[in-house]
């Protein structure tokens, strides 16, 4: 073998030592955020219903369901948000797990179509830095609803790139939270935002509250433009009409949750929650975070608002 090959070998059994093991140092899997159940055409409200039964069925517990958009921005949209014991389990342990503790699945009508979506389990357990894939909530969707095929991203990212994701240089990774209030209990700081969220402070309702243990209770929050909230970068719809512009729909990204964790109030931070579940957005150009620059900060300060911080 001459110098230069061996320099050549060299260089790429480096490259190959220097890539994540999975099983195939070659080609690690790659994950999508989103998971199409189904879709076809027929009766919007039946297909709701018959998701909602076929949920239960399966052992999910529903916290809550609403449709979350303010106007036309689709035909229809409905939202049910649901946990059971594996993703309550989950939650609890890693820091900040509790953010996965509610699943929630999208039934969106454009046109005549219905599609029926939710979070990928094994997208999210990685990008939330769980200690498990959540394999087994994977095989109760499955199960219930269907799985057809897995969305929003063309490439996918993989296990390793998940758990220290951030969009770009300089945007915030899972654990760069907003940091709302503080008081002095658990229970003060639940009573303040249910309080608050009650009188749509910051333009932020409840959608639903599931108490984990631990000092640890998830609020999902719906944020509507209105008299209480002079920006409407915060709103729901808003964003969403810049954000699931595709032709398979992303509804399940909403609603966004507040937690109580002790007597802390923190959410996830907007550049990194959006980015997530949209890594393939662009940076600028038509429908691109260029667009939702604003988003952020209005986000942060209306959830600020209904947490009572300063």
């Amino acid at each position: 073998m001459t110098m230069m090959k061996r320099v050549i070998a060299a260089f790429m059994l480096l490259g190959v030592m220097a890539l994540p093991y999975s099983g195939n140092v070659l080609a690690a899997e790659k994950f999508k955020p989103f998971v199409l159940a189904s879709q076809g055409t027929g009766d919007f409200d039946t297909r709701v219903q018959e998701t909602r039964d076929a949920l239960i069925a399966a052992g999910f517990e529903i916290l809550g369901e609403y449709s979350p958009y303010s106007d036309t921005f689709v035909d229809k949209a409905h939202v049910i948000i649901i946990t059971n014991d594996e993703l309550k389990k989950a939650a609890g342990m890693s820091e900040h797990g509790g953010f996965a503790a509610p699943w929630r699945v999208g039934i969106t009508q454009s046109g005549d179509e219905i599609q029926v979506m939710y979070p990928n389990p094994i997208y999210l357990a990685n990008g939330y830095r769980l200690k498990t894939d959540l394999a087994g909530v994977t095989d109760a969707l499955k199960q219930a609803i269907g799985a057809q095929e897995t969305f929003g991203s063309k490439k996918g990212l993989t296990a390793h790139k998940l758990r220290k994701y951030h969009y770009t240089f300089g945007m915030e990774y899972f654990d760069d939270v907003y940091e709302l209030a503080e008081y002095g209990s658990h229970k003060e700081a639940v009573d303040v935002l249910e309080k608050n969220l009650a009188a749509g402070v910051g333009g932020m309702t409840k959608i639903y509250r599931l108490d984990l243990g631990n000092d640890v209770t998830i609020f999902g929050v719906q944020g509507k433009f209105g008299d209480q909230n002079s920006d409407e970068h915060m709103d729901d719809t808003w964003m969403m009409k810049n954000l699931d512009f595709e032709e398979l729909r992303k509804t399940a990204y909403l609603p966004v949750e507040i937690m109580v964790d002790g007597n802390e109030i923190i959410a996830l931070h907007l550049r990194f929650r959006m980015a997530l579940h949209f890594p393939d957005l662009k940076m600028m150009g038509k429908n691109s975070f260029m667009n939702l620059m604003p988003s952020p900060k209005a986000e942060g300060l209306a959830m600020e608002a209904v947490a009572g911080g300063k």
